[in-house]
């Protein structure tokens, strides 16, 4: 019995003895990813044994038996020591709390004011944290500050430059992006969100859509004990009237949480084209456009989650959510004929007053599991509608071109899908899974003359469906300091768009494999690097491949391209990552190249359109119509770089800048499209305490001027600041933002053809000054044991 006994502890000592735990913050009950677990043998004090826990605060680790000195850190937190420590046996060390240290906070803070927290072997995550110039902003105003995320007058989203991004809400294509773009997203307080996932090489776990790669907005859900939430008021000029409330209850085996939240917002802006005509033989001829704009916004959105923990690593979600939006719009526009002395001929007013009704809802179901061995199974179900509803009066200098405009948009989406995570052991997953998505959108466009006729030129009816079935494999694992990814996404696409007035249908079937690879190396705890590869998709929305004409001005047209076809990428980006005592890089080299990319192509259609002027005198105008096209490759090159300095607890500094070139190659009907465009942006953020704990920050972004093949736009320098204070023993807080200072965020592009050139001017809105005040309310009863992990938030893909 002896021998046998001795012979077990030979051998278990020659394969290791396994030590366990979990490392928590203590205020928070948090898990704390990365946090370092050393073991020093007294024998033997410069072999350091230890490893670090995963993102869920687990450690795991094998040591010869003997006597430790144990030891886990983490970067901002008091050190947790237990000397003399005898192994030799399995031991758990149970749940380690650490405590933050109030003399590290001036040279850490990692979870601050936009700044990468993590970094991953797929995805950079950046904490929403203390960002003032958002307070009392939606998630449009919190994109427009994580670094190497901008946000267009428009509301168009890009990243590193590249508007085909996809966005994600927790994980998944969400009803609260809007059908006709991510202008949805400005309804959805940025009180609500907890935390951005930049993901510029997206692994096979995530659907192919999207060249740029992927920004997933993870909303907030607290996961303290007890009732706790905030309520926040706000008010601003022009009118920006809003509120919300967040609510968090959770018991030992119940998470109840909803936001809630209305808006009444006004934004003023302006659209000018100043267009020269070339006449061929004979001289230039010029207009002017103006286009004066007032969008008035009222929304309600309420949403309501509820996570059952069926058991200790088990847990079922409903979430839904409900969204109305009522919009009253108006545009003046007047248009202005000059000879080629620029004497005015003649001018035409044009007034449309627009309104709409905007609904959506969504209701979705979360099944997650942890097995005994560690491996996961999730499964997602999603069902979401959304409609706008929006007619407009349109009053022209001529009253028999008065006309009205309907337009009615739905959109049904079913999302299936789930995964499987075999943990084979701790250093190595197998994961594969599917998931299905079933879109159908209607589009119905109507316009009626002065006598409520129905004009059937330009009235259509628009039905597009889009199935895609997909399925991926992905292998991972590390080995010390080395880690990599690998994996397959197939996916099938079924798309058909009908245009039922005119008969006319295109379908379009294809199937397509997207490889990715992600490859890092620590070096030590404060460096890493990175290399990723990945093949994507941009599909063409359903307003690019609708063929009717849409007018977007007096004499200006936008009509869609049923021919239009995927747009396919690859690319290649090297991370480097480096972190000192007060400073922390993260900086990329990228390269992608795209075939098949979409242009807007200006066609002078040779047609001309009767408007009378003041003096009613009727008059023809050249017809600008513009269209999507796909030109044959497009080669993008640049290098990006974060850093963050603290050099204080008080004062933070944070700069994001991006340089990068993009190159067309191409043609389209004997217009030479081949440019080379340099461009670069940049965004400084600055935040210091002034007296009487007072918190101040500045922010200033500038876009560097850059070339597309028939558009030069001009730089763009804007800057805004807020101060807040918290009162009410920290309770609450009153805070007061301005939204472009100098008044300077007005964007200047110029458009270039055979047959004519294009000078414009964009405002979307005008400099805005906001209060906001909120209340907290936190209850952290701890007594209730927290659960193991967290729930996936990039749950399927």
């Amino acid at each position: 019995m002896v021998c046998g006994h001795t012979q077990k502890l030979t051998s278990e000592n020659l394969a290791g003895i396994l030590i366990k735990g979990s490392v928590i913050d203590i205020d928070t009950r948090q898990p704390l990813e990365y946090a370092t677990v050393s073991l020093i043998n007294k024998k033997s004090p410069d072999q350091i044994q230890g490893g670090i826990t995963d993102e869920n605060g687990f450690f795991k680790i094998k040591v010869p038996s003997g006597t430790y000195d144990v030891k886990v850190e983490f970067i901002g937190f008091d050190n947790f020591r237990k000397d003399n420590v005898e192994i030799n046996k399995t031991k758990d060390f149970g749940q380690i709390e650490l405590n933050i240290s109030q003399n590290l906070l001036n040279e850490v803070e990692l979870v601050a004011d936009k700044t990468e927290v993590e970094i991953k072997l797929d995805k950079r995550i950046y904490n929403v944290g203390k960002d003032l110039t958002v307070r009392g902003g939606n998630v449009a105003d919190v994109l427009g500050n994580v670094p190497s995320v901008s946000v267009d007058l428009e509301g168009n989203i890009s990243l590193r430059g590249n508007e085909n991004v996809r966005i994600l809400i927790n994980g998944k294509p969400s009803g609260l992006v809007g059908i006709s773009g991510p202008q949805g997203l400005q309804n959805l307080p940025a009180e609500s969100i907890d935390k951005v996932e930049v993901i510029t090489s997206p692994s096979a776990r995530y659907g192919a859509e999207g060249n740029a790669g992927i920004i997933n907005v993870i909303l907030r859900k607290d996961n303290l004990n007890g009732l706790n939430g905030n309520f926040v008021l706000n008010a601003g000029i022009p009118e920006r009237n809003s509120g919300s409330i967040n609510i968090n209850y959770r018991t030992k085996r119940l998470n109840i949480f909803s936001t809630n939240s209305f808006l009444n917002n006004l934004n003023i802006g302006k659209i000018t084209n100043d267009t020269e005509f070339f006449n061929i033989n004979n001289p230039s001829t010029f207009g002017y456009e103006e286009k004066k704009m007032e969008f008035g916004d009222k929304t309600i959105f309420s949403s309501l989650g509820v996570e059952l923990y069926l058991k200790e690593k088990t847990s079922l979600i409903f979430n839904s959510f409900i969204r109305t939006e009522k919009g009253n719009d108006e545009f003046n526009t007047q248009l202005d004929q000059f000879n080629s002395n620029r004497g005015l001929i003649e001018s035409t007013k044009l007034k449309e007053q627009s309104n709409d009704d905007d609904n959506a809802y969504q209701f979705s179901t979360n099944f997650d599991t942890e097995l005994n061995d560690g491996s996961k199974i999730t499964a997602v179900f999603q069902y979401e509608k959304n409609s706008e509803n929006e007619s407009s009066d349109i009053e022209n200098t001529n009253p028999n071109l008065n006309e009205k405009v309907a337009e009615y948009k739905s959109q049904k989406r079913l999302l299936l899908q789930g995964d499987y995570v075999l943990k084979i052991n701790e250093t190595t997953e197998l994961e594969f899974g599917y998931r299905g998505s079933f879109l159908d959108q209607l589009t119905d466009f109507n316009v009626y003359d002065y006598n409520e006729k129905l004009r059937d030129s330009l009235s259509n009816i628009l039905v597009y469906n889009e199935k895609i079935n997909s399925g991926y494999i992905q292998y991972g694992k590390s080995i010390k300091n080395f880690s990599f990814l690998i994996g397959l996404r197939a996916e099938d696409s079924k798309i058909i768009v009908n245009q039922l007035i005119t008969n006319e249908r295109n379908d379009q079937d294809y199937f397509k494999f997207f490889p990715t690879l992600n490859i890092s190396y620590k070096f030590n705890k404060s460096e890493s690097i990175l290399i990723g590869f990945n093949r994507r998709i941009s599909r063409p929305r359903a307003r690019f491949l609708n063929p009717f004409l849409q007018r977007s001005g007096i004499a200006n047209f936008f009509q869609g391209n049923p021919n239009l076809i995927p747009s396919y990428s690859n690319a290649i980006d090297l991370g480097f990552l480096k972190k000192w005592k007060k400073i922390t890089l993260n900086s990329s080299i990228y390269f992608q190249k795209s075939v098949d990319v979409f242009t807007i192509f200006p066609f002078d259609t040779g047609q001309r359109i009767s408007i009378r002027n003041n003096n009613n005198e009727e008059k023809n105008v050249p017809i600008i119509k513009k269209s999507p096209i796909n030109l044959s490759e497009n080669e993008r090159i640049g290098t990006e770089f974060t850093l963050s300095y603290s050099p204080s607890k008080k004062s933070r500094f944070f700069l994001n800048t991006n340089f990068f070139n993009s190159e067309n190659i191409g043609n389209f009907q004997g217009v030479n499209l081949d440019r080379s465009n340099f461009s670069w942006s940049s965004r400084l953020n600055a935040k210091t305490s002034l007296p009487g704990q007072i918190d101040f920050q500045l922010q200033g972004t500038y876009f560097g001027p850059r070339n597309t093949s028939l558009v030069k736009f001009r730089p763009l320098l804007f800057v805004s600041g807020a101060l807040s204070k918290d009162i009410l023993n920290n309770r609450g807080t009153i805070s007061i933002r301005a939204r472009d200072i100098f008044n300077t965020q007005q964007r200047e592009l110029t458009t270039r053809s055979g047959t004519f050139n294009q000078f414009t001017t964009l405002r979307r809105e005008i400099p805005s000054i906001l209060a906001s005040f909120t209340y907290r309310v936190r209850q952290k009863k701890v007594q209730n044991k927290p659960r193991q992990r967290e729930v996936r938030e990039d749950v399927g893909f």
